[in-house]
């Protein structure tokens, strides 16, 4: 599981920022001096909870990378209804987007902690970019990923039933956030009901009703913005 990497505020642990920046995509293919170099072009952004960093149709200039705490990315349809696309944790980056496409933003993004980010804006890593095209790549990479991860949602929405995506939601959210307790595995997820209903595109109510049904079979424990995950098998099973 990935979930050593994330250690937040609220839960007492202490960060190495360098530790957590060079997990992520753009300083992973870097050796200590480029690294060492691009960092000094690097901005602190703290946010508190609830508060947004940018909002979807605006002007994207800078990519981030989230130091600590969690923050969501989401869409608001016309009708006023917010789609949560994600949620990320440390050395995961976002906003790098409109580097390559520097179109407004397509998505806005909410602290669901408070957050410290770093942030890199895209006039000082274009050039910087030029003579590292393995960066450039590594960039790439991460993208594909997201491109693959959006077709997975796609997919799920129109192949797997309810309690499969908040099934397959809850261990994704595990793999990242999750921490070994004595029953399971603690997924201290920050997300309200209605978030995590949005997170798997159904009603709050039918999110509730899969959950308890979860709940009662044994595999999981619900607490506040939290699950205790028992049975990974039979969850995993449930996924698919």
């Amino acid at each position: 599981m990935g979930h050593n990497n994330c250690v937040s505020r609220e839960t007492g642990g202490t960060v190495n920022s360098d530790d957590v920046l060079g997990k992520a995509p753009l300083f992973a293919a870097l050796d200590r001096e480029s690294a060492a170099a691009l960092r000094t072009s690097i901005s602190e952004v703290r946010l508190a909870k609830g508060q947004t960093l940018f909002s979807e149709n605006e002007t994207g200039d800078r990519l981030y990378v989230v130091l600590e705490g969690k923050i969501k990315l989401s869409r608001t349809a016309p009708d006023g209804r917010e789609n949560l696309l994600s949620v990320l944790g440390p050395s995961e980056m976002f906003g790098e987007l409109s580097l390559f496409d520097p179109r407004p933003r397509t998505a806005s993004a909410t602290a669901l902690t408070d957050v410290l980010l770093a942030g890199l804006g895209h006039d000082d890593l274009r050039p910087w970019l030029t003579g590292r095209p393995e960066v450039a790549l590594h960039l790439l990479r991460a993208l594909a990923q997201r491109l693959r991860r959006t077709n997975d949602v796609l997919a799920d929405l129109v192949f797997t039933d309810v309690p499969g995506r908040v099934a397959k939601a809850l261990l994704d959210l595990a793999d990242r956030f999750g921490q070994r307790v004595d029953d399971g595995v603690r997924v201290h997820h920050d997300l309200t009901q209605e978030e995590l209903a949005q997170l798997v595109g159904a009603s709050r109510e039918t999110v509730n009703k899969a959950l308890a049904d979860f709940a009662q079979r044994g595999w999981l424990r619900i607490e506040a913005k939290a699950v205790v995950i028992m049975d990974l098998e039979r969850l995993h099973n449930r996924s698919r």
